[in-house]
């Protein structure tokens, strides 16, 4: 079976199953999950011909990542659970409702601005492990702080963990390559120039996709979770949402231009959300009208966590300082800026010994080898930050023991859902000839190959939504961009462009695939209890990746091309398909009010 067609048909198999079962059926994940595990098993095995020793390994290389990812997901539960006990979050609450009661306001500060600052940082899912919860915390409905957090996880995520996905996943992925090293000398630059070129270009097709993330978010946040399910009232406060943006992605843009790919989200993070609080508190643009959700008992069912959030008032009468209440996420952040970019920490953190770096190596002698740096994760930063916590805030033996408690129960729930969907992933990602004996390559590799065939010319149109599979399918921009830049840049040559701009918008692609990657929806809702609604949430996330990857390949042919035909037929068709289903979604939640209610429960 050599067809290109046949075979790209059955690599995309186990994600369109997957697919399918969580948002067609709603199924649970710790449901879909194994099922796709079992037909990417049978797949790999039965037509790429992966080795069995190869998928055994390759499925205990998953179940190893699945339990660092639960290690920071536990990270953020007992922080939760300790800003909570310990009355910080309701000063916290009142601080942010001082500057606005508006929720959508709260959004866009806490998801956008704050949250790209944390994703300059540290990157890898920690944004939506911080936002989440504090949503929550604030009042959201478990689901909507779910969405937010991994709404965010789209504009930054390209120079997140201080660039990693463009220093790591672009510089590595296109290192050693001779037709690569070709263009490097014909425009006269070395490897990381070429590197932070590419970055730049990334930076700009950024910004303008970024421009209407911050009202999309509002927009969503309304359409979805207010009481009249109106966008309109998302669409209201346009003026805050577009300033909000700039605030971000000027600073940003600037910076990967000036400095290179490892400060933009971090500084211009940082940089909007000063500016943002600031005149904020001023009153600058803040709405006339203030948007709240429901009351709790008319929240449908199906928007809430298992994290018990109610008894906040209760704790009310704690007296604490809003500085002091804010100390532990001060804390974070001081902590994922010191072992990120103090080179001495950041070596001994991740240095080759086996306390430090636990190894996995050539597991099953298969080759496939892997290693978890737990000092450097930011599930231990949430925990060092939690100890201290303790003490800071005076709690006593009972609190502490019950914020151990709750986050440990929690964590449970969420163990079988990454158990299968990270396995899942290492299987597709490992099947290239290294692992089997057809010599075919990897699935997703493939598919993109597939792709490529049927686009010719067209390719730029299509080569971001190959990043965001390689996101969906990893879950992580800087796999995506390992995985594809090399192929992407071989396809621009091939077809005659600049290949730095076909990289370009892959990586953007890769970004915009994150708010989709199934483990990261696992993740992300397991920070607030909610566990079984990975289908509603990708429903939700997916207009996102469409949007993002329709504005990526619409300003990447554009910057090829020029505004051609193509690309203005291309951009309006899919405009029209986001704008339809965003209002067929929109009609069937209004159809929906037979869905249990909180106070039916």
């Amino acid at each position: 079976m050599d067809s290109l067609a046949v075979l790209s048909l059955l690599a995309i198999a186990p994600i369109a199953l997957v697919g399918v079962l969580l948002a067609g059926f709603r199924w649970p994940a710790k449901y879909a999950m194994p099922v796709g595990y079992v037909v990417t098993v049978l797949i790999a095995m039965f037509v790429w011909e992966m080795r069995p020793g190869a998928v055994a390994a390759a499925t205990v290389e998953g179940v190893i990542i699945a339990v660092t990812l639960l290690y920071i997901v536990f990270g953020a539960l007992l922080l939760l659970s300790t800003v909570i006990a310990s009355g910080a979050m309701s000063t916290i609450r009142a601080g942010f409702t001082s500057i606005s009661p508006d929720r959508r306001i709260q959004a866009i500060i806490i998801g956008w601005l704050f949250g790209s600052f944390i994703e300059g940082a540290s990157g890898f899912g920690t944004p939506a492990a911080v936002v989440a919860p504090l949503m929550l915390a604030l009042g959201f409905p478990a689901m909507a702080a779910v969405m937010v957090g991994l709404i965010i996880q789209s504009t930054p995520v390209s120079f997140g963990a201080v660039g990693t996905p463009m220093i790591v996943g672009v510089g590595q992925g296109l290192s050693g390559d001779p037709g690569v090293a070709a263009r490097e000398a014909e425009l006269g630059m070395t490897h990381l120039e070429y590197v932070a070129y590419i970055a730049s270009q990334v930076s700009v097709i950024h910004a303008i996709a970024g421009l209407l993330i911050p009202l999309i978010i509002s927009v969503m946040l309304t359409g979805f979770f207010g009481e009249r399910r109106s966008f309109a009232e998302g669409l209201s406060i346009w003026p805050f949402a577009i300033y909000s943006s700039l605030a971000m992605t000027v600073p940003y843009v600037l910076l990967a231009h000036l400095a290179g790919p490892e400060f933009p989200s971090l500084i211009g993070g940082l940089v909007g959300l000063a500016l943002v609080m600031f005149t904020s508190s001023k009153g600058f643009l803040m709405p006339k009208e203030t948007f709240e959700f429901g009351p709790r008992s008319t929240w449908e069912e199906r928007w809430m966590g298992s994290l018990d959030t109610d008894h906040l008032d209760e704790l009310a009468h704690r007296k604490m300082g809003i500085v002091t209440a804010w100390t532990p996420y001060v804390i974070i952040a001081v902590l994922l800026l010191a072992t990120r970019l103090i080179p001495p920490l950041t070596g001994a953190l991740r240095a080759d010994n086996p306390f430090v770096t636990i190894p996995f190596n050539n597991i099953f002698n298969s080759g496939i080898s892997t290693t978890w740096q737990w000092l450097y994760s930011p599930g231990t930063v949430f925990i060092i930050t939690c100890l201290i916590t303790y003490a800071l805030h005076r709690m006593d033996g009972q609190q502490i023991r019950e914020t151990w408690t709750v986050a440990g129960k929690q964590i449970l729930g969420t163990a079988v859902a990454l158990g299968f969907a990270v396995p899942l992933v290492r299987i597709l990602i490992r099947s290239g000839a290294d692992f089997t004996e057809s010599g075919l390559a990897s699935m997703p590799v493939t598919l993109a190959e597939g792709a490529a065939a049927v686009a010719g010319a067209n390719w730029p149109l299509i080569s971001p939504w190959i990043g965001a599979l390689g996101a969906f399918v990893a879950g992580s921009n800087t796999v995506s961009n390992l995985t594809f830049a090399l192929f992407q840049f071989a396809t621009g040559e091939e077809i005659g462009v600049a290949p730095e701009t076909v990289v370009a918008t892959q990586a953007v692609g890769g970004a915009g695939g994150n708010p989709v990657a199934i483990h990261n929806i696992v993740a992300a809702s397991a920070t607030v209890g909610l566990l079984g609604r990975e289908g509603d949430l990708i429903r939700k996330t997916a207009l996102v990746t469409f949007y993002y990857c329709l504005v990526a390949g619409s300003v990447g042919y554009f910057m090829i091309y020029g505004v051609g035909l193509a690309g203005v037929i291309h951009t309006a068709v899919l405009v029209a398909i986001l704008v339809g289903t965003l209002w067929w979604m929109l009609n069937r939640e209004k159809k929906l009010p037979a869905a249990r209610t909180h106070a039916d429960a």
